[in-house]
């Protein structure tokens, strides 16, 4: 990867598009896990979500050896696929991109009202 291609994202435009090349070829429960995983793991990304990415192949590799082993979605993740993307992501409670914004907002308010104040 070079400069220009992170500065620009467009390594992460063709990651993303090679993530989605290959759910298409996933069979539709399985299809329709990934899309749960991306919407409950991408609260969790930075800006970019350029730190999601390894996790990200990860999940759809797995979801892939299960399509290839014949194992339904449920066998593998089970019911509570927003669990699993918790773990994923760092366990329950982890903080998600809204989290570290209010934080820093509080904190820049904090420090503005204590300047005023002080």
């Amino acid at each position: 990867m070079n400069f220009w291609e992170t500065i620009t994202g467009s390594d992460l435009t063709r990651e993303w598009k090679a993530f989605e090349a290959r759910a298409q070829a996933l069979p539709d429960d399985h299809r329709a896990a990934w899309g749960e995983i991306n919407a409950h793991l991408l609260p969790h990304g930075d800006f970019t979500s350029r730190n999601l990415m390894p996790i990200l192949d990860a999940a759809l590799g797995l979801l892939e050896e299960t399509a290839a082993d014949g194992q339904g979605v449920h066998e593998v993740l089970g019911d509570d696929i927003r669990g699993f993307c918790a773990a994923l992501a760092g366990g329950e409670g982890a903080r998600t991109y809204r989290d570290r914004w209010r934080e820093q907002l509080n904190r820049n308010v904090a420090r503005k009202l204590n300047r005023l104040g002080g």
